[in-house]
C-alpha cells in the first residue's frame, strides 16, 4: 500500500460539507498533537504524517522511532492483523495545548480507520471494540463524546465546551470538536468531516458583534482574518521550535510557512466561500504578512526572542 494523505476537516459552515449535520452524527474531543498514521503490507510496518511516509532519518516528533520500540508493539500487532487498512490518529506531542495530564503524552491516540479496498472509513462503533480487544490491555482511542440526530450549531457549542479529554484537573476545554457522520458524501461525493476549533470560534463570535467598518475591507483582509488565526500561527510556531528556538532570524521562515499552509489548505475553502472572487495575491501576501505581525510581536519588537 502507498501512504494516503489525512483528509482535510472542513469548519462547520463550509459548503464543502453542506449536509453534514442532517443525520446521525458522531462527536468527538479535537486533541492538540500531530497528525500520524500506521499500515502494513509485504514490506512490514509503515508510518506516515499528516503529509508523508516517515523514516528515521525524516520523523515527526519521534512516532516513527517509538512505534519501532517495544512500546509501539500493540499498535504493529493491529496494523499487521488488519492488512489493507490505514489507522489514523494523533500522537499527542506539546504544541499550543499544553495542559493535557503527565501520563497522556507521547501516546497515539487512534481517531479513524481506513479501509483501502472499500474506500471507506470505518465507523466508530466498529473499530472501537477492535481497539478495546487488542492485546497488551487495549489501544488508546479518542472516545466518543456524543451521538447527536440533527444537532444544531449551538448544541455543537455547547459540546466544545464539554470537551475535558486527557486535560489536567483544573484546565479549562480542550481545542474543539470533530463532528462525522459516517453515511455522508458531499456534493461531490466525497466522505468529509467536520469541525469547530475553540480559538475560532471565539474569533467568529467577535466578528458578529465587531465594528461595522469591517464589512468595508478588502477581499484580501477579510479572508486573512478568518483563515490566519491565533491558533494557525501559534502551531506553525510550535512545529518550528521542533527544530530550534524560535527567534527573530526566523521570521522570514515563518512569513513563508504562513503564507504556503493558507494556500495550500485553505484554498478550496476560500474560492468555496466566496464564489467568483477576483484575488489579488499580491494584496493577499501582504495582508498576511501584516498579520502575522499582529500575532508575533515578540518577534518584531528587535533582538531575539526564543520563546
Amino acid at each position: 500500500m502507498e501512504f494516503k494523505k489525512y483528509q482535510h476537516i472542513e469548519r462547520i459552515g463550509s459548503d464543502e460539507i453542506d449536509g453534514l449535520l442532517v443525520g446521525e452524527c458522531y462527536v468527538f474531543p479535537k486533541i492538540d498533537g500531530t497528525n500520524g498514521c500506521v499500515w502494513w503490507d509485504d514490506n512490514g510496518v509503515h508510518a506516515g504524517s499528516r503529509n508523508r511516509e516517515l523514516t528515521l532519518q525524516e520523523d515527526n516528533a519521534g512516532f516513527l522511532a517509538w512505534l519501532i520500540r517495544d512500546d509501539g508493539q500493540p499498535l504493529r500487532d493491529l496494523a499487521e492483523r488488519n492488512p489493507g487498512k490505514i489507522v489514523y490518529g494523533e500522537w499527542l506531542v506539546p504544541h499550543t495545548l499544553k495542559v493535557y495530564r503527565d501520563t497522556a503524552w507521547r501516546q497515539f491516540y487512534i481517531f479513524d480507520v481506513y479501509d483501502v479496498e472499500n474506500e471507506r472509513y470505518i465507523s466508530y462503533d466498529e473499530y472501537k471494540v477492535v481497539c478495546e480487544h487488542a492485546i497488551d490491555g487495549g489501544l488508546p482511542y479518542i472516545p466518543l463524546l456524543e451521538k447527536v440526530t440533527n444537532p444544531t450549531e449551538k448544541h455543537l457549542q455547547m459540546l466544545v465546551r464539554r470537551n475535558r479529554y486527557l486535560l489536567q484537573d483544573g484546565a479549562d476545554c480542550g481545542e474543539g470538536i470533530v463532528i462525522k457522520r459516517y453515511d455522508f458524501e458531499n456534493a461531490w461525493g466525497h466522505t468529509v468531516w467536520g469541525k469547530i476549533v475553540r480559538n475560532e470560534f471565539k474569533e467568529e463570535n467577535a466578528k458578529v458583534f465587531g465594528a461595522p467598518s469591517v464589512v468595508m475591507q478588502p477581499l484580501e483582509a477579510k479572508i486573512i482574518a478568518t483563515f490566519v488565526t491565533p491558533g494557525r500561527i501559534a502551531k506553525i510556531k510550535a512545529k518550528m521550535r521542533e527544530a530550534g528556538p524560535l527567534g527573530s532570524r526566523r521570521i522570514p521562515e515563518l512569513l513563508g510557512i504562513a503564507w504556503h499552509d493558507l494556500i495550500t489548505e485553505e484554498m478550496w475553502a476560500i474560492l468555496k466561500k466566496h464564489k467568483r472572487a477576483v484575488i489579488d495575491f499580491g494584496k493577499l501576501n501582504q495582508f498576511c504578512v501584516k498579520r502575522v505581525k499582529e500575532l508575533t510581536p515578540e518577534l518584531f519588537g528587535g533582538g531575539e526572542n526564543d520563546r
